[in-house]
Formats: C-alpha cells, sequence, structure tokens
C-alpha cells in the first residue's frame, strides 16, 4: 500500500512561494543554512539552490519522485553531525522533511513536497578552498510514492565504517582515503544514474540492477570533472550495450535509433543479440551534447 503519513495537515501549499524569513519566524531553524531542523515541530526544511554548485552542491530531480540532494559542510570531508545527521536518521526520530527550492524573487522559496530519505551515498566534489573531498549525496523520495525499484541499503551499512575512517588520524591518512575512494567510486553517480533511468537498461528495459552498468558518455578519463559527476553524461545499459557503447561500436542518433558502426557491420552482430532496430525513448535534451561527441569517436 502506498504510504499516506503526512498527507494530511500539510503546513505548506505545494508550488507556493514563500519568504523564507517567515518559515523561520513561524517555525524556527536555522536561517542561513540548506539545512534547517526546528526545535520547536518535528520538521526539517531544506533548501536547494544554485549558490552552491561550484561546491559540489548540484540538487536535482533525478526523476519525476526522486530528489537528490547535497550533504551540508563546505570545507573537508562532509560527516554525518548536525543537519546530516538530522536527515539521515529523520525517520527514526519522527521528523517530517519539507523540500523549498529558489525562488525568482530574492528571499522567496518555492515549496516542492514533502519527502522522505530513501538512501544516501558518497561522491567526490571540491570543498570552498577547491580541495577534492568526500561529500555525502541524500535521495529522497515523495512522500505518499510507492516506487517499484528497491531501496539499496549498501550505503547505510557502511555508514559506520565511514564516520570511523573520518577520524583516523593524519598516519593514516592514505588508508582513510583509500576506503573512501573505493565507496565513492561505486556511489552516488551511478545511484543518480540508476534513478534517472529508473533502473532499467535504456535500450532493452532490463531491470536487474547488479547488472545493470553506469555507462559514461563521455568517458571519464576524457571528462571535466563536471563532466564526470554530470547525470546528462551518463546512460545505464545492459553489459552487451555497455560493452560496444564503451568501445564506440555502437552510439545513438538524437533520436534514440541505434547506429552501428562499420567494424559491427562486417560481423554477425545479432549473435550480440543486437537487432539494429534498437532505439532509446527517454534521452533527455542534456544528453544530446554528449551523445554528439560520442558519436564523433564512433568506429568506422
Amino acid at each position: 500500500m502506498p504510504n499516506h503519513r503526512h498527507i494530511v495537515d500539510q503546513p505548506f501549499e505545494v508550488h507556493k512561494i514563500y519568504k523564507r524569513s517567515l518559515i523561520h519566524d513561524q517555525y524556527g531553524g536555522n536561517r542561513q543554512g540548506g539545512i534547517a531542523a526546528s526545535a520547536r515541530f518535528p520538521y526539517i526544511f531544506i533548501f536547494s539552490g544554485k549558490s552552491g554548485h561550484q561546491h559540489g552542491y548540484k540538487d536535482q530531480w533525478e526523476n519525476r519522485d526522486v530528489f537528490s540532494y547535497t550533504g551540508e559542510g563546505q570545507q573537508s570531508d562532509m560527516q554525518f553531525i548536525k543537519g546530516n545527521l538530522a536527515l539521515r536518521d529523520h525517520m527514526k526520530g519522527g521528523k517530517r522533511i519539507f523540500l523549498f527550492t529558489e525562488a525568482p524573487l530574492r528571499s522567496h522559496v518555492m515549496f516542492e513536497t514533502e519527502v522522505e530519505l530513501r538512501e544516501f551515498d558518497f561522491f567526490i566534489a571540491p570543498d570552498r578552498d577547491g580541495t577534492d573531498r568526500t561529500a555525502i549525496k541524500f535521495f529522497f523520495q515523495r512522500v505518499g510514492k510507492q516506487l517499484e525499484y528497491p531501496k539499496d541499503l549498501s550505503a547505510a551499512s557502511y555508514a559506520a565504517e565511514y564516520d570511523a575512517a573520518l577520524d583516523w588520524n593524519k598516519p593514516n591518512e592514505t588508508e582513510r582515503k583509500g576506503l573512501v575512494t573505493s565507496r565513492v567510486g561505486q556511489g552516488a553517480y551511478r545511484k543518480s544514474i540508476l534513478y534517472r533511468w529508473e533502473f532499467r537498461c535504456a535500450v532493452t528495459g532490463y531491470n536487474k540492477k547488479d547488472i545493470l552498468i553506469a555507462s559514461h558518455i563521455v568517458p571519464w578519463n576524457e571528462a571535466s570533472n563536471d563532466q564526470r559527476l554530470d547525470v546528462n553524461n551518463g546512460i545505464l545499459l545492459s553489459p552487451n550495450y555497455d560493452a560496444l557503447f564503451d568501445r564506440h561500436l555502437i552510439s545513438f542518433e538524437d533520436s534514440g535509433k541505434i547506429i552501428l558502426s562499420e567494424p559491427l557491420l562486417r560481423t554477425n552482430y545479432e549473435e550480440l543479440g543486437i537487432t539494429g532496430s534498437e532505439r532509446v525513448k527517454a534521452f533527455s535534451k542534456g544528453n544530446l551534447d554528449y551523445l554528439c561527441l560520442h558519436r564523433h569517436k564512433l568506429q568506422v
């Protein structure tokens, strides 16, 4: 059954614009930060805007029901303290989370929806000094929505291990970074791509999550830091299509129709499960610029 808790007694109107200071006057919470937990009400407010993008704070709707939100902390590795801890443990603490986004009018915000934590993971982003650090990405779903795809609890299962790693002394810096980097490499970006494509291969609709590959359209080793984290530079593929796409043996037109390279055409590509009639129906406008670059490298 869908989760309908909190639908009644809704203190905010969806898509209505509010003056942020008035929200705090009534409910309390930090007036400056992106995460504001009320001491007077069981509420946590999260405010998403463009001002923190240079520090990796790129929040977005991954699909119509899942919003990704970067944790707080402008310097050094983010930790599960203060607002980040409140978000992670909000269900255990009985707190409701209300999502607001930046409005055109200065000092005003628009109420998006009430959300609840689905999962979290980690990624590498610059801090305010430009130094790479580990950041936390929360994935929230709209309250009342029943999503078809399962939660991935792996990140939660190693949260304690991550916290312990951050407390290691400086002589263990290399070990600490090794742990964090190994986790981050399989972390938030993959989850963003999974949600963006709703846990299905972009070509076939195959939906076994552990098999699907979050492939960069412009490869990691050729991409800028921004491109590496850009969900538009990702496509979710089953292994056979990923292998061919990664080697520039297939690509896609802007319409989504598959393109077969000359070397592939000279083989019996049907033995690979390729028909030549495949089509991707869900490319975003942001995907198309990356696809143009990919097609230029198609093998001839």
